[in-house]
């Protein structure tokens, strides 16, 4: 395979293309940034561009490569209580790859509208799931008390009278300490209040969110 033009521009755009969306993830904080995003657009162009060269069937490494970008999402994923973390960092990994293996196969058309897309979810439709989440917001309480200084009943009348959504999930005791498991469906300013009511009760002994 003799170096031409072509390629050469393939790998400047995956490049390119790679370092915009990192540059977003890096801004962000997550843990796919800027270098990891160059690597994978560049690695899944370069791969395109050798299996039109040196195979019969392209699609053979375009599956792998596939494959291979599914473990590399697999690892920025995470849980954390009752969320699951870097779903959108795996995912920005997977058009990451799809578009260095569009521009590696020359399809640069498509490789730019989809590139744009992507941009604008990560910069503007964030913006949209920020507002639904700043509505609306389920969040686990483990809270604990005193059994001869509080109870759970006063503890739900306080929730109605906020107007705070609640469920109870579990009722332990361990004790003289009440362990109680709610989770609580509200806006982030509910939220805030309910923080600083069970800081500002002297009856509870620990809570955790």
């Amino acid at each position: 395979m003799h170096l031409d033009v072509e390629n050469i521009i393939r790998i400047i755009g995956a490049f390119t293309a790679g370092g915009l969306m990192g540059i977003e993830r890096e801004f962000r904080s997550k843990p796919a940034g800027f270098r990891t995003m160059i690597l994978i657009c560049v690695g899944s162009c370069l791969f395109a561009i050798l299996s039109q060269s040196f195979t019969n069937n392209p699609d053979r490494i375009a599956a792998n490569i596939i494959s291979g970008v599914g473990f590399l999402g697999a690892g920025v994923v995470f849980k954390e209580g009752l969320h699951v973390r870097g779903i959108t960092s795996a995912a920005t990994i997977w058009m990451a790859a799809a578009i260095g293996m569009a521009l590696g196969f020359g399809f640069y058309q498509i490789a730019i509208i989809v590139w744009v897309f992507v941009m604008a979810t990560l910069l503007i439709i964030i913006k949209v799931e920020e507002y639904i989440d700043s509505v609306k917001q389920v969040r686990l309480y483990n809270i604990s008390y005193n059994v001869n200084e509080y109870d759970y009943q006063q503890l739900e009348a306080e929730f109605d009278k906020q107007g705070i959504k609640y469920v109870r999930n579990n009722l332990s005791k361990q004790n003289n300490t009440i362990k109680v498991v709610y989770t609580i469906t509200v806006n982030t300013e509910k939220h805030e209040i309910l923080n600083k009511m069970m800081l500002e009760n002297p009856a509870i002994v620990s809570y955790d969110v």
